[in-house]
């Protein structure tokens, strides 16, 4: 993709490069139109985060690595607006875990799958699942419970970004350990995840990569204790809380 003719200096750079980005998604058939509403709505928690990572998340994104580190079976799981937001950023992400990538829609299509899978492949994926998906979530009714069985259907850790938050309290009744990203603290994904991520994904996904990088030589006992020292309330309070004080 490119991006808009929009000076750095200007005060809402990232803002509009990241609008221009999900706009460009849509017009490659990435993006459903329903990502436009989705974005604006997390842009707006964003502003009163202070468009930030704040130490919480910091936190959360080192304990999100840890677990996919330590994973079996990790999964990325990606939508069309991950895949227009951060497609180079979730595979490296991948390559630094060790983990699958798999498209998973609510808006699903075989001709969006396929294009939401070469986009990925562009940025450099190797092997993207989800396109001939052969399992299923138990209690959705919606496309976002058609999965890999080998893949989502069967991994025991799952980076759920930018999620349904149906999909995502039935992944964590399966048992599954789901790490999501969200920039709403109150909502139904953040609150049922075992690690919430409250940042914007463009910061999010890099900076899981980077604690995964640096924690990668640590052994099995030190990656448990982060994945045992993070406490997911406490990291929703303090998001809550700093939306509150703005």
């Amino acid at each position: 993709m490119t991006g808009p003719d929009i000076p750095e200096s200007h005060p809402r750079y990232e803002s509009l490069l990241t609008r221009h980005r999900i706009e460009e998604g849509v017009d490659l058939g990435i993006t459903s139109r329903q990502g436009l509403i989705a974005q604006g709505r997390g842009e707006a928690f964003d502003y009163l985060l202070g468009e930030e990572t704040i130490p919480s998340a910091d936190d959360a994104a080192r304990a999100a690595a840890a677990h996919l580190l330590s994973a079996d079976q990790p999964v990325l799981s990606v939508n069309g607006n991950v895949a227009a937001l951060a497609p180079g950023e979730m595979v490296a992400l991948a390559a630094a875990t060790g983990a699958d990538i798999e498209v998973n829609l609510f808006n699903r299509t075989e001709a969006r799958m396929e294009r939401i899978a070469d986009h990925l492949r562009e940025h450099g994926a190797e092997e993207v699942k989800g396109l001939n998906a052969d399992g299923r979530i138990p209690g959705l009714d919606h496309e976002r419970a058609t999965v890999d069985a080998d893949g989502i259907g069967s991994a025991d850790v799952v980076l759920v970004p930018l999620e349904d938050g149906d999909r995502a309290a039935a992944l964590a009744e399966m048992g599954k350990t789901e790490l999501v990203i969200d920039l709403n603290p109150m909502s139904r994904s953040a609150q049922s995840a075992a690690v919430p991520i409250v940042d914007n994904l463009i910061r999010a996904v890099p900076n899981m990569t980077a604690h995964a990088e640096a924690l990668a030589g640590e052994d099995a006992s030190t990656l448990e204790n982060i994945i045992d020292d993070f406490d997911a309330d406490a990291a929703l309070s303090a998001a809550e809380e700093r939306i509150r004080d703005i």
